[in-house]
């Protein structure tokens, strides 16, 4: 015998026994966007239902993406984040922080560039007495190659002698050895408490050959500069590939970094310039 469900009666049993459908997501809920990096939908990230029976739990589907625009220049910086939150690129404040220390690289290794041409051109000595033209004197001290400034007091008594008192009398011997081999051209006199350097003075054909080293050593420090300026260039252009830079900020911190090298370039001219006048003075 056939069982007869009435209307009513079907309503209540399909009301208590199946599941209904998940409602659909309005288009609304949508939030445009570029492609997701998870499911590559052209439309931005997508908001799912669980598939439990009381529909509650709601999930993210893929990634978010936040953009915010730099007030000061044009620098921009994108960032997306995806399920976990985990951060795709760099902060703004990551970015400069690697522009200031390229910066401060420059103008340390550029200071440093200017502080060894005024060391070479202090070593190369002129007609009269100076301590520096000892500086690159290294002495054989207890099996220990030692710079003679640091185990001797050197003084001027006048213009045009050096006096080199070491700390230690029994160096004497490799001091005086140490600047018979260098090549100042000068003999010194041991009297067995301190050295004494006569300082001859210059013929015309000395004083142009050491302006020719002078000025060799002063192009080199130039060389220096630029290259130092080109290790920074690199260095832009690597952070403007990582999409950290735009190509336009590169160009003006190119330029910016232009006018701090002419400036240092401008420097070691002026040194030259003072080390020739001193060489060319009788």
């Amino acid at each position: 015998m056939a069982l007869s469900v009435s209307s009513s009666t079907a309503a209540i049993y399909q009301a208590a026994y199946l599941k209904p459908s998940p409602p659909k997501i309005q288009q609304s809920l949508r939030p445009k966007g570029p492609n997701c990096v998870k499911c590559n939908l052209t439309s931005g990230c997508v908001k799912s239902w669980a598939a439990s029976a009381n529909y509650v739990k709601l999930q993210m589907g893929c990634g978010e993406f936040a953009e915010r625009s730099m007030a000061v220049g044009r620098l921009s910086q994108k960032r997306q984040v995806n399920c976990l939150g985990n951060v795709k690129c760099a902060t703004l404040e990551d970015i400069e922080a690697e522009k200031s220390l390229i910066e401060k690289n420059v103008k340390e290794r550029m200071e440093k560039t200017i502080e060894t041409v005024r060391a070479n051109f202090g070593s190369i000595r002129t007609g009269r007495s100076n301590p520096a033209m000892l500086d690159k004197i290294e002495v054989e001290y207890y099996g220990t190659s030692t710079s003679l400034k640091s185990i001797a007091q050197i003084s001027t008594p006048d213009s045009s002698s050096l006096l080199v008192n070491p700390y230690d009398k029994s160096s004497l011997k490799a001091i005086e050895k140490a600047i018979v081999n260098s090549d100042l051209g000068i003999t010194p006199s041991n009297d067995g408490n301190v050295i004494r350097l006569s300082i001859p003075q210059l013929t015309a054909d000395r004083r142009k050959e050491l302006t020719k080293m002078v000025a060799k050593q002063a192009e080199e420090g130039k060389v220096a500069l630029r290259n130092i300026r080109r290790d920074a260039i690199k260095s832009y252009d690597k952070l403007e590939k990582e999409k950290k830079l735009s190509e336009d900020i590169v160009k003006d911190l190119a330029s910016d970094l232009q006018r701090v090298t002419d400036e240092y370039i401008k420097k070691v001219d002026s040194i030259f310039k003072q080390k020739e006048k001193e060489l060319m003075t009788v």
